[in-house]
């Protein structure tokens, strides 16, 4: 069990090289006391973001997660952060677990957006378990060329 984070072995991404993200790395995690039964679920929040001409898109798989369990804001102007929780199945004093492979626990993803990002317009649907996240981008203004007539 190491304290440095893994970049290669564990089974997710780490965002340590992105300047856009600040994912939260838990040094605790694994360790019996460690309140990661709490945060579990961070890291199963999979999160696909693509740039197109016109917007930058997130993809956020969330299954089972209703649109009122989830969140979406934008804070201090440039942080977009997306938020949730997945409760934990009623346990029947009768049932008999095999497995429980399924994540619980609350998320949280945080994402530094481009100076392009228009704020005000940001939009969020949910639709088969993803819930899509849009933030339409700035249209960059070309320079104007102003042409100098030569005297002499």
């Amino acid at each position: 069990m190491s304290l440095i984070p893994s970049f290669f072995g564990n089974g997710r991404r780490s965002n340590v090289f992105d300047p856009f993200s600040l994912d939260i790395w838990d040094p605790f995690e694994g360790f019996p006391f460690s309140s990661a039964g709490e945060t579990t679920a961070v890291a199963n929040a999979r999160i696909d973001w693509k740039e197109t001409p016109e917007a930058h898109l997130f993809k956020v798989d969330v299954p089972e997660l209703k649109k009122e369990e989830v969140k979406v804001e934008v804070e201090d102007g440039s942080i977009l952060q997306i938020s949730g929780k997945r409760n934990k199945e009623k346990e029947e004093k009768n049932d008999k677990w095999h497995r429980i492979e399924r994540s619980y626990g609350k998320f949280i993803r945080r994402f530094r957006l481009p100076e392009n990002a228009k704020l005000e317009e940001v939009k969020a649907a949910m639709e088969n378990g993803v819930l899509t996240v849009t933030v339409p981008k700035e249209e960059v203004k070309k320079p104007e060329v102003k042409s100098i007539d030569i005297s002499g």
